[in-house]
């Protein structure tokens, strides 16, 4: 089982954040976090660090419906979406696969899980898929 779903898209850092935030959007999730890595690292530990960031996007329905199933599945949650530079002009965007969270451990035998995550897996697919 695949851990993300990856697109590269063209455009600059805020850019592309900006269209995986709208693509999100389209699809129920909004952005809870954002982590920019390489501020982060050259702040913590004076290394650079190539432009990354990490968005946390959470669709509240289907949030609300895991947790309210299994109060522990917040430890998988939010959906990470990291953004980081590839080149010049082009980012690689990297989905979490909720499916596969949803299945870590004994979590795939609860039914309502497995459904959350499925659901939430093809929302995610249709979001990439809106970049590509």
């Amino acid at each position: 089982m695949n851990m993300s779903t990856d697109v590269t898209v063209k455009g600059g850092m805020d850019d592309v954040i900006e269209k995986v935030t709208n693509a999100l959007k389209d699809q129920g999730f909004g952005i809870l976090t954002r982590i920019d890595v390489d501020t982060t690292l050259k702040a913590k530990i004076g290394e650079d660090f190539r432009p990354y960031v990490i968005l946390g996007a959470c669709n509240p329905k289907l949030a609300h419906q895991a947790l309210s199933a299994r109060p522990d599945v917040g430890l998988m949650l939010p959906c990470n979406v990291t953004v980081e530079q590839n080149v010049e002009g082009e980012c690689l965007v990297r989905f979490i696969d909720p499916h596969a969270m949803m299945s870590f451990g004994d979590l795939g035998q609860d039914e309502t899980l497995t459904r959350v995550g499925g659901e939430a897996g093809e929302k995610i697919k249709k979001a990439a898929a809106a970049l590509g």
